[in-house]
């Protein structure tokens, strides 16, 4: 059983940055595939970002691509999202994602298990 606990949510001005974290726990952290998701109110969950196993495959959602910057430490068994010229749409909760499947996932469907979430406020 894998655990995921995403950190680093807050409140941000629009135009500002935040780090997302997400620590793993349980797993054989390399072997999956993770990935980032988030939610607004009234709004289906929406794909992010991706990341394979050994972090050389990257994959970003249309509307943050040039923004935003998924990374992975395996040693540390720990994933991050570097957001950068946060907009007020960007507001959501932050999830974080592991799947055991091969290769880069972008569905919520292929994967297994979820954090909790984090909340991100982006005020204009």
């Amino acid at each position: 059983q894998v655990q995921l606990v995403e950190s680093g949510g807050g409140l941000v001005q629009a135009g500002g940055s935040l780090r997302l974290s997400c620590a793993a726990s349980g797993g054989t952290f390399i072997r999956y595939a993770m990935g980032w998701f988030r939610q607004a109110p009234g709004k289906e969950r929406e794909f992010v970002a991706a990341i394979t196993g050994a972090g050389i495959i990257k994959s970003y959602g249309d509307s943050v691509k040039g923004r935003f910057t998924i990374s992975r430490d395996n040693a540390k068994s720990t994933m991050y999202l570097q957001m950068n010229s946060l907009k007020p749409e960007d507001t959501a909760v932050y999830y974080c994602a592991s799947s055991i499947l091969a290769g880069l996932q972008l569905a919520t469907r292929d994967y297994d298990y979820w954090g909790q979430g984090t909340q991100v406020t982006v005020s204009s």
